[in-house]
């Protein structure tokens, strides 16, 4: 069965392979964010969950390694994001908590960046106070506010750090002087593009101060354009396929991953390869997530 001869825009995630899990039994759920309003170059991250979500139903149920998906995936409804940004935020913070009080881990489809930061507090109200996230993006995103907008795309990584949440970036190269005077005044981890790209790193090694609890959050244009052009600012000398994978792996053998999310996916019409590539790179996190809990 395909996702197109599915009801609706959001089939539940590898579909075509298990029946959707009932929420207290699944290892995961998959919350659908299609929220877009603050994207300053290219637009349709709006489009991105649906996208993943129909593509996942071309996935093999074997990720190469095992088969995350017989854990169980619950996928929820998705956030109504016609409502105004504050409300937008609160509904994936209570989508979260609710996915945390029910043991499952939760997984975010964006949409634009800003929707982590629901997801961040989502997780606070669920008790994980002491948790860090390593972040792989193209961009610092640690402008206090982009446009006069403290709830900008651009800024979502300054709100988590004026949380007090710990914070290491890998692949960054595109960054304004303010940013990197936040890194400074906030301490931020990173491990920029220039370091990573050139020498193939893919073995990440976390200061021992990181907090042991860990939430990844992936940009889609951390990755390099020439694996995901299907993004609205794409930066060239980004990470490749198999070392973001690799470096993933390596965390979740020193940290427990307690949620991520893939934000920023732009779907280019009729180049379905992207949308199949995004939801075989979430599935991948799963069991990454999962050979190491």
């Amino acid at each position: 069965m395909s996702a197109t001869e599915f009801d609706t825009d959001y089939p539940h995630f590898l579909g075509s392979e298990i029946p959707q899990a009932e929420p207290a039994s699944a290892a995961f759920h998959v919350l659908p964010v299609p929220y877009e309003k603050t994207v300053s170059y290219g637009g349709g991250t709006n489009l991105g969950p649906s996208a993943i979500l129909q593509a996942s139903w071309q996935l093999e149920l074997w990720d190469g390694k095992a088969n995350p998906g017989e854990c169980g995936i619950h996928t929820c409804e998705p956030v109504d994001c016609s409502q105004p940004a504050e409300d937008v935020i609160e509904a994936i913070a209570a989508a979260t908590h609710k996915i945390c009080q029910q043991g499952a881990m939760p997984v975010i489809l964006g949409g634009e960046h800003t929707v982590t930061y629901g997801g961040l507090q989502g997780l606070r109200r669920a008790g994980f106070d002491d948790f860090g996230i390593v972040q792989v993006d193209a961009h610092a995103d640690l402008r206090d506010a982009y446009e006069g907008d403290k709830l900008s795309h651009a800024s979502v990584m300054k709100r988590a750090v004026d949380m007090g949440i710990p914070l290491l970036q890998l692949g960054i190269r595109a960054f304004c002087q303010e940013e990197s005077q936040t890194r400074l005044d906030f301490g931020v981890y990173h491990y920029d593009a220039e370091e990573l790209v050139p020498n193939n790193v893919s073995e990440l090694v976390l200061p021992d101060n990181f907090p042991k609890k860990v939430f990844f959050t992936l940009d889609i244009d951390g990755m390099d354009p020439s694996v995901f052009p299907s993004t609205g600012t794409p930066v060239p000398g980004g990470l490749g396929w198999f070392q973001t994978l690799s470096l993933f792996e390596s965390l979740c053998k020193q940290r427990e991953i307690i949620g991520f999310d893939v934000v920023e996916f732009a779907p280019i019409e009729g180049f379905h390869a992207y949308d199949f590539a995004a939801s075989l790179l979430t599935y991948k996190l799963m069991g990454s997530v999962l050979r190491h809990r």
